[in-house]
């Protein structure tokens, strides 16, 4: 029987798209549950500021009157401009085994490109680089964290198959948390405060809201990201969206900014507790119960691994030596609160200087994904 693809219209549509990727991978014990009030509110064009410069639509396919797949088509008029392509984006890309299955839904995202004037397909990406991105490709035993994407091993097969081509790749690390800074490190970072006037702060969830802090880490974030594969610059209503999504999970002690002898942000750094144990118990449901689990993992009975959710380092200095400054002072906050490995977030195989990054720590490469394209 032919695949039906069905463009999504109503809410009834939209939740069912949200919820399918749960169902899928139903006690697969590397998959962690995205939560669905969180990807309705970014699939929602009224309340995603990505839609000020972004064009989607959603697909649902179905076989034998059985949902068996989805897909959304985007538009980033922002990064195409940015980065003089014509490219419609897929992501949110999820299906069974099927070749015809993913044919059909990869088919209505080019024919959404191709009837805006586009002439490349890339992904999975999302809106933004605050989306999930990148086809697992290596790692499928590996259990997934809340920011990435995690794929049967069959899907990188299917876009093979379907004549689709490596277009860039990301590397992912797990690290081992030292119990001590090392002397020479701890040196190292004393002749880098000196030499560059720089000063380590720690803030408290009231600081940070008093002294804007949230939006200086964002602006920050900008600068950082903005040289990096398809980012397009945050606007400000989107960096009210983050300010908001990120600074509800975040326990203060995990953060840490550097600041320059003006009072300058020059360096932040993001970790938060891992939240997959607790979006697996919870199946990515918030109610009923959901929330205990959640509230647990961040603030009662941490679990021993953390994610690295954001690093950001203002590109005039980049090459003096300060991430040392926020991995030293992390060091010992996170030893202290227990914490014996951190995943790091998706580092570009072409980024050699943030793979750099972790050469002083015990560290395996245990993650890899892809983003594929063809023209269409």
């Amino acid at each position: 029987m032919p695949v039906l693809i069905k463009t999504v219209n109503t809410k009834k549509d939209l939740k069912s798209f949200v919820r399918f990727a749960n169902n899928l991978y139903k006690g697969n014990k590397y998959y962690v549950p995205s939560m669905p009030f969180d990807d309705l509110n970014t699939l929602d064009k009224d309340k995603n500021g990505a839609f000020e410069f972004c064009e989607a639509e959603y697909y649902l396919a179905y076989k034998n009157d059985v949902l068996v797949g989805r897909v959304a088509a985007i538009i980033n008029h922002k990064a195409n401009q940015a980065w003089n392509v014509n490219q419609v984006r897929f992501g949110w890309f999820d299906f069974i085994d099927d070749l015809e299955v993913s044919a059909a839904l990869l088919d209505a995202v080019v024919a959404f490109g191709k009837s805006h004037g586009m002439t490349q397909i890339v992904g999975p990406l999302g809106f933004t680089d605050f989306d999930p991105e990148g086809m697992l490709v290596e790692g499928f035993d590996r259990v997934s964290t809340m920011a990435l994407i995690y794929n049967h091993p069959y899907y990188p097969e299917h876009m093979v198959k379907h004549g689709y081509y490596k277009e860039t790749g990301w590397l992912e690390y797990r690290i081992t948390v030292p119990d001590h800074v090392p002397e020479r490190h701890q040196h190292l970072c004393d002749m880098i405060i000196e030499r560059y006037n720089l000063n380590v702060r720690k803030l408290s969830r009231r600081q940070i809201k008093k002294e804007n802090y949230g939006r200086k880490l964002f602006k920050l974030i900008n600068e950082t990201y903005c040289v990096l594969y398809g980012y397009s610059l945050l606007s400000e209503r989107q960096i009210d969206q983050y300010v908001d999504m990120y600074l509800s999970l975040i326990d203060a002690r995990m953060l840490t900014f550097i600041e320059d002898e003006h009072g300058e942000l020059i360096a932040a750094g993001i970790t938060i507790p891992s939240l997959s144990e607790a979006l697996q118990k919870c199946r990515g449901e918030i109610f009923p119960f959901g929330w205990w689990y959640l509230l647990k993992a961040m603030f009662l009975k941490k679990p021993d691994t953390l994610d690295m959710l954001l690093i950001g380092v203002r590109p005039d200095y980049q090459n003096k030596g300060v991430p040392t400054l926020l991995f030293s002072d992390l060091i010992k906050t996170l030893h202290k609160m227990g914490f014996k490995y951190a995943e790091t977030n998706a580092n570009l195989e072409t980024n050699h200087s943030v793979q750099a990054l972790w050469d002083p720590f015990e560290k395996e490469q245990h993650k890899k994904r892809w983003v594929f394209g063809r023209d269409i």
